[in-house]
């Protein structure tokens, strides 16, 4: 049976800054005691956000990660963050054991920006990424609640850059909104943003150089131009690889059966 962070928050002292790493270590402690393994829906904007989540969550749960993010422009970038997702989950599933899944949510940057209409201008952290947050952990509790999760939640919280204050009450929000609990967390705590780095350059994830809308990234002066050259010439490499590795493993079997015969 799923626990309900709201119960854990009930405990803590009031009018106090919830630290959310530990609201989420007293839940990691009560399914060890229990002896649960919990199912969870980890929506993940990108695999370097996903890199010290997985490693930590994964030893205690069964992690499926959602990519969920309309706001990435241009097209071509979300589809190359899209595939370094996939391909990091592939990679750490092979050097540990595990087995996260991996579901896309259908790319619909209409619907971000439809929601954020009349936010353009404001900045980075501010009203817009508040809606921004507000959207994907909507779609991730749907989907939560669709696929029988016991626990929805998102990476977001490993960035320095998000407000993870924020991120944890709209998610506590959610779970009221569409009746499956949310799983609190912050995971740049204890060292978890470090780890990220290191984990990224073990596995040799991309890190992309802005968080993923066209409005944060022209106020961050972006050259959108350069990060669609660079993202179609990562694709196209990528395309070769995989042609490659088919290729391998047609003559790999080839050679299996001529054996046989």
């Amino acid at each position: 049976m799923a626990i309900d962070a709201g119960e854990v928050l009930a405990k803590l002292v009031p009018n106090q800054k919830i630290n959310y790493h530990r609201v989420l270590g007293k839940m990691i402690d009560s399914w060890v005691k229990e002896h649960l393994r919990p199912t969870i829906l980890l929506h993940s904007c990108c695999a370097p956000c996903s890199t010290y989540t997985l490693e930590y969550l994964s030893a205690f749960a069964n992690v499926t990660i959602y990519f969920a993010n309309s706001n990435i422009h241009p097209r071509i970038e979300y589809q190359r963050r899209a595939l370094v997702q996939k391909n990091f989950i592939d990679d750490f599933n092979t050097m540990t054991g595990q087995q996260v899944g991996f579901i896309e949510a259908p790319y619909q940057p209409q619907d971000f920006l439809a929601k954020v209409k009349g936010l353009e201008n404001e900045p980075e952290g501010g009203a817009r990424c508040h809606v921004c947050y507000q959207m994907r952990l909507d779609l991730a509790a749907q989907k939560a609640k669709e696929l029988g999760f016991d626990y929805f939640g998102s990476a977001l919280t490993l960035s320095p850059k998000k407000n993870s204050q924020k991120i944890n009450e709209i998610g506590l929000e959610v779970q009221e909104l569409f009746k499956v609990q949310y799983l609190p967390s912050d995971f740049k705590k204890n060292k978890g943003y470090q780890r990220s780095i290191e984990m990224c350059k073990e596995y040799e994830v991309y890190r992309q150089c802005y968080c993923g809308c066209v409005f944060g990234a022209k106020a961050q002066g972006v050259d959108l131009k350069e990060a669609v050259k660079n993202a179609k010439e990562a694709m196209r490499e990528a395309d070769l690889l995989a042609d490659r590795s088919e290729q391998l493993a047609r003559i790999s079997c080839h050679l299996q059966n001529k054996a046989k015969k």
